[in-house]
Order: structure tokens, then C-alpha cells, then sequence
């Protein structure tokens, strides 16, 4: 792949010349192991020479760092600091309560390259809160009480998150990749809309949690514990850091159906997206006989959405997002 319109000073032509970024596979020898690095250079798009613009050193070496580091299993800056930005701790305190000298996540954050045995604790407080809570009280004497509050606080409601499925994690882990602001109510509706067109599309759930019929339309409670402190603001929630580049635990379909309800109903507010859960069969059953200001929490049957959906789908051709455009143009039609 290669890129146009960039100009520099290419020592062979003498001159300044536009110039291609382009791949190419070096080999390097680090500690006795060969290893295959794909690296950025520029080509000058005259005589073909390579050239050396500013900054690209630095990149290579980002590049050669990222790769070793993916092809070691070794944990990257990155995930040192979504640890930190999680777990609410600095980057000495993190050290010491993963029983690390003190500069040790430092100098990491620096650039040095980590052991495997230290890499590989840095990678299981990560994945686990129970095993960072573990190291957090076998270290507790090196901490300060405010760095250790924190951070069990921290981990305990990290561990909250794991009250709902891996699946519907999954699912709002890319919800929140996909759009840059969601409210607790937007979230709501958008699941039960994915919930929804999966079943239609697919003959079965796409998570295993109930929904339940609220004033408010549509609502999975698990997700509503977990999102409630944000009431009516956009959710910034650095649990979800937990999650980030494991797109690939859902499948293909999956995405493809988030994707569709992401670019179709994601464009509107939570206040609109109720408007339309009023309008549909399902919750409208669901709340026969309650008045408008009448709490309720009476079950939205899986198949009973899933069979409302296939009715949609075979008028509206929600496959596409034509399709689910003209549902939703008839349906804010239909609530105004």
C-alpha cells in the first residue's frame, strides 16, 4: 500500500521529489532469535532510492517494538496504561502492588522492554480483577490507604461487569467503539434493537439476558445496574478498557448486525429511539392495563421479539439500512 503527495529531499535526484510510504520486511536478531519486521519507507517516486524523512526512524522503531512485543506475548505501553487508567492508580503505586520495584512500570512506560514472568502478571491483573484485587492485598503494606482504596474500589466494580454475559459485554463493548456518545436510555433501545434484528435475521438471541418492559421502553436491568450512575450523561466508563481489541470474540453476523442498527438507529437520541419502542407490538403487550406513569417490569419474551421482527423484516428488508431507515421513518411517523 502506498501513499501519494508527500514531498521531501532525495539525496540521489538532488532535488526535492514526491515520495511513496511503502512496506518492507527487514530481518533483525534480538537476543540470538531472528524475527521478520514489516517497517514504513519512503520511496522517492523519481528514482526509486529510498529516503529519510522526518520521523521515520521513530516509527520504525515503534513498529519493530510493537511487533516483537505481539510476537513474544510480551504486554505492550498500552496495556500498561489501560491498567492504570482502570485500576485509578499512578504508575509507581501500580509497581508495587504488582510486588515490581517501584520505577519498574516507569521504565516500561519508557519504552523497556518487560520480562515474560513480569509481563505476564501485568497481563493477568488485566484480565482479571479477582487476580489484581489478589496482588493488591499481598501488597497492601507498600501502598498508600488512599492508592489502595482506590484501586479495590475500583476493582470491585470492575467485577460488576461480569453480572451480565460475556456476550452482552461484547456487544456494548462495540457499541461504544462505534459511536462517540451513548446515554444509559440511548444503550438501552439500541440493545433491544439488536436484539431484535439478530433474532429476525438469524433465528435466535444474540445474548441471553431478559428485557423487561419499563415506563421507558425497553430495558436489560443487569445493564441498567451498571450504567445507573450516569442517569441521563454520555457513558465514559474505563471498565470497558478491559475489553478493547477483542472485536474478534464476536462473530462476523454479529458485528454485521450491530453495524446496521449502529448507522441506522444510532443516529437518533435515547428520547426518540423510546418514541419508537411505544409504537412496536411488544412492549405495547407488555404494558396492556399499566397507566403512562405506572412502573412495571413485566418480561419482553425473547421469541415474541424475535417473531415482531420477522414481521418487520419481511415488509421492510431490515438486512439493509434502507430498510431499517424506512421502518424508522414510518415508525417516528407513526409516534408523532
Amino acid at each position: 500500500m502506498t501513499e501519494k503527495g508527500r514531498r521531501d529531499f532525495c539525496i540521489e535526484c538532488r532535488k526535492e521529489t514526491e515520495y511513496l510510504l511503502q512496506k518492507k520486511d527487514i530481518i533483525k536478531t534480538i537476543r540470538d532469535k531472528a524475527y521478520t519486521f514489516g517497517i514504513t519507507v519512503a520511496v522517492c517516486a523519481e528514482c526509486g532510492e529510498e529516503m529519510s524523512i522526518p520521523g521515520l526512524i521513530d516509527k520504525n522503531i515503534q513498529e519493530i517494538d510493537e511487533q516483537y512485543r505481539a510476537e513474544e506475548g510480551l504486554v505492550s505501553i498500552e496495556d500498561i496504561e489501560r491498567l492504570m487508567k482502570i485500576y485509578k492508580i499512578g504508575k509507581a503505586p501500580l509497581s508495587l502492588a504488582l510486588g515490581f520495584g517501584e520505577v519498574t512500570i516507569p521504565r516500561y512506560l519508557e519504552g523497556q522492554v518487560p520480562s515474560k514472568e513480569y509481563s505476564d502478571i501485568v497481563k493477568a491483573a488485566l484480565a482479571s480483577p479477582a487476580y489484581m484485587k489478589e496482588k493488591l492485598i499481598e501488597n497492601r503494606d507498600k501502598l498508600t490507604d488512599a492508592a489502595y482504596k482506590k484501586a479495590m474500589t475500583a476493582a470491585d466494580s470492575i467485577e460488576s461487569l461480569f453480572s451480565v454475559s460475556d456476550k452482552m459485554l461484547r456487544v456494548i463493548a462495540y457499541v461504544f467503539e462505534k459511536l462517540e456518545e451513548v446515554t444509559p436510555l440511548m444503550l438501552q433501545k439500541l440493545l433491544y434493537f439488536i436484539q431484535g434484528v439478530y433474532s429476525a435475521l438469524y433465528g435466535k438471541p444474540v445474548f441471553v439476558e431478559d428485557c423487561r418492559a419499563w415506563i421507558h421502553g425497553p430495558v436489560y436491568p443487569e445493564v441498567y445496574e451498571l450504567f445507573r450512575d450516569f442517569k441521563y450523561n454520555p457513558i465514559d466508563d474505563a471498565r470497558f478498557a478491559l475489553l478493547e481489541g477483542n472485536e474478534d470474540a464476536l462473530t462476523d453476523d454479529e458485528k454485521k448486525v450491530i453495524d446496521l442498527v449502529v448507522n441506522t438507529f444510532g443516529m437518533y437520541g435515547g428520547k426518540v429511539l423510546e418514541k419508537i419502542t411505544h409504537n412496536e407490538d411488544p412492549w405495547m403487550e407488555a404494558r396492556k392495563g399499566y397507566g403512562d406513569s405506572i412502573p412495571s417490569s413485566e418480561l419482553l419474551p425473547k421469541d415474541r421479539i424475535m417473531k415482531y421482527y420477522i414481521m418487520v423484516n419481511q415488509k421492510y428488508g431490515i438486512d439493509t439500512e434502507a430498510g431499517l431507515r424506512t421502518y424508522i421513518h414510518d415508525m417516528l411517523i407513526k409516534a408523532s
